[in-house]
């Protein structure tokens, strides 16, 4: 036999605009973390955190070649993650997104700031322990 389930108490109209705005926000964090889940952006975000850079320098550094490095560049500036400027023949990128920048200043001090300076040590997420093991 079911029991009768008890009704719920309506939501308030407040409330229902509050939830419909944090459904949104909701959309739009999960759409930015999709957006760096793939490796390749994600690496040349993480070298855009502190300076921008030209295509020739991204190349250097994250080992990412033509046309792969165009092809993650233009995503990223197409949904106005990052932003260029010309300057000569040269074009320099970089994190135009608030919203990115903070993610990735998170990110960049937990995984990609470079050692010998005051961050965190690098751990491999395979080797994190789970917050409540400490």
């Amino acid at each position: 036999m079911n029991k009768p389930r008890p009704s719920r108490p309506p939501i308030p109209d407040a409330e229902r605009v509050a939830l419909s705005e944090l459904a949104s926000a909701a959309r739009d964090a999960a759409a930015l973390l999709k957006l760096l889940a793939n490796p390749d952006r994600l690496l040349l975000l993480c070298n855009l955190v502190e300076e921008e850079r030209n295509v020739s320098t991204l190349e250097a550094l994250t080992g990412i070649r033509q046309p792969t490095l165009s092809q993650q560049l233009g995503v990223l500036r197409e949904e106005g993650i990052v932003e260029t400027r010309r300057e000569g023949k040269f074009i320099f990128y970089r994190i135009a997104s608030a919203p990115a920048m903070a993610v990735l200043r998170t990110l960049y001090d937990t995984f990609c700031r470079p050692t010998g300076t005051s961050s965190p040590k690098r751990v491999s997420p395979k080797n994190r322990r789970r917050v409540d093991e400490h």
